[in-house]
This record gives structure tokens, sequence and C-alpha cells, in this order.
């Protein structure tokens, strides 16, 4: 063992109010990213709590680290999916978040559907606000389920929002013939709002029910899948397993904007995860690294 790596990184791990995810043992590599990026989720955004304005600040905290894209991987409206939910917040809610990212106008943002996002009390079905349908249009995404290629990294983004957090077969399909058609030894990220695998999951649940088949597709294609990104458990989370990062990043909105509860490690808090975000940097050699940072707003 490095012990000189090994005390950096571990005195990187005593500012965990600042940085959370450092490497113990990983040697520093000389070679730059290809891509760098944010991995931001569960935003939550609303009007209470100043949200749009911690919201804004942290936006652009985020662009001075030079960041190639944005990664959402949902939840990025506080609740529509309520029984007792009204167009007029739903309508308000997506305002502000269409406000909000006028911060970073000029950048792309690749999102997922989170399941708070939905507005299932609508009228009726046939209502335009009604379900997924608007969801993929006000967050300015193809469809619910995407994948897309930038600088020789594919990218899959997913939507489990279905019965039991899990791939519809249509999906299903869909996404074993894009890794299939993927060209071999190309690096891979997946994106979806819940955990596909990890730790989290035993504390809190939220995770897709299908994790052993999406595991198990993952391992067919162990030359290309590298990362899975996800949200909605507002936990950090970090998990190596059969040659794939398996991260789950905190919340923007950490305790939903609020102060916290007994479980609160500190201020905003949900159990020991502050609000924030991660810096990703994907290699050309399929190499894949992730920081979680405490905003502070």
């Amino acid at each position: 063992m490095n012990r000189k790596l090994f005390i950096t990184g571990a005195a990187g791990l005593t500012g965990a109010a600042l940085t959370m995810g450092t490497e113990l043992f990983a040697a520093p590599r000389k070679d730059k990213p290809i891509l760098t990026l944010a991995h931001i989720t569960d935003v939550h955004i609303r009007s209470g709590d100043n949200a749009p304005r911690r919201f804004r600040d942290c936006l652009n905290k985020i662009k001075g680290q030079k960041v190639d894209f944005f990664l959402n991987t949902g939840d990025s409206i506080h609740d529509a999916s309520y029984d007792n939910v009204k167009r007029e917040a739903v309508t308000e809610q997506w305002q502000i978040w269409d406000d909000c990212i006028t911060e970073i106008k000029g950048y792309d943002i690749y999102s997922c559907l989170g399941n708070h996002d939905m507005w299932w009390a609508a009228p009726d079905k046939q209502d335009e606000m009604y379900g997924k349908d608007y969801v993929t249009k006000r967050l300015k995404i193809p469809n619910r389920y995407y994948s897309f290629t930038r600088s020789g990294w594919h990218f899959i983004v997913l939507d489990g929002n279905n019965s039991n957090i899990s791939l519809d077969d249509e999906q299903f399909k869909w996404l074993e013939k894009d890794l299939e058609q993927t060209p071999a030894n190309t690096p891979t990220l997946i994106m979806s709002h819940y955990p596909t695998f990890g730790a989290t999951p035993i504390l809190v649940g939220g995770n897709h029910s299908d994790h052993k088949k999406l595991k198990d597709l993952f391992y067919k294609h162990k030359d290309k899948v590298r990362a899975s990104l996800s949200g909605h458990n507002h936990l950090y989370d970090k998990t190596f397993y059969n040659g794939v990062w398996y991260c789950c990043n905190g919340a923007m909105s950490g305790f939903w904007w609020g102060k916290g509860d007994k479980d609160s490690a500190g201020d905003g808090y949900y159990f020991e995860t502050p609000p924030g975000y991660a810096i990703l940097k994907l290699y050309r050699d399929g190499g894949f690294e992730s920081v979680y940072y405490a905003h502070g707003f």
C-alpha cells in the first residue's frame, strides 16, 4: 500500500462537509478526461425554503467547474404525484424549474423521469398534463427512455417508473437491442432515477426490483457498461461490482430543502448525506470517476 496516497485520501475524507467519494487507493491519472459532467438529482424544486435561489446559486457554482453537460436523474419538481396535487401547483413548479435552469443556458441537460414528476391526478388520461408524455415535453427529452453518444461514450437513459420499479417489457427489449448494437468496448453509462444496484437500498429500499435481470445484462456486456447512475434515495453511495460503478448520489434538495429531522447528521442532511451534486470524469479508455460535493446553499 502506498502510505502517502492512503494518508492523502484519508485527509480528504475529513472534509466530508465539502466533498465525499475520495478514492483511497486509486492512483492519480496523468491523462485528462474526455468528458467532465455534472450529475444533479432530486432537485424537488418549489417556491418554499428559498429553494429557487439556492438551486440557482448551486448551478452557478457547478459552471465554475467547467463541465461539458449535465445529467439529471429525476424528481426535478417537488411533487406532482400525490392525489391532492392541483394543476396550478404542477404548473408553478415546472415554471420555477424552467426559470432556474436559465442559469445554465447553453448547456445540454439529459434527464430521467422521477417518480414525483408525473401528475397522475389530472381529470382524465387525455389531459395534456397527465403522466409521462407531459414530463418528457417539460424536460425537453426525446422519449421516456433514450440513448445518445458523446465523445466516444454511450449513454442510456431508463424509465423505472413502472410496475414495482422496473423496466416494462418493451423498454427492456429496447435496452437489450441498444447494448447489442453498441460497438464492442464502447464505454457506456446507464442512468435511471432509481438505483439498479448498491448499498443504499439495504437502508431505505427504492431500488429496481429487476436488479438481477439488469445485473445479468450488464455482465453480458461487461466490455461496455462502466457505470450506473441514479438518485431517488437522497443518499450518497458508490458501489463497485462486476466492473461497474453503481453511483447513487445525494439530492440537490437534501432533506427536501428543509432543516432535517432527528436522523439528520447536519443541517439539511438526509441521514448522513448533505445536499449536493456530483462531478463525473470520463476517460477515453473507459475510466470513470465520481466525486460528490456538498453544495452548502
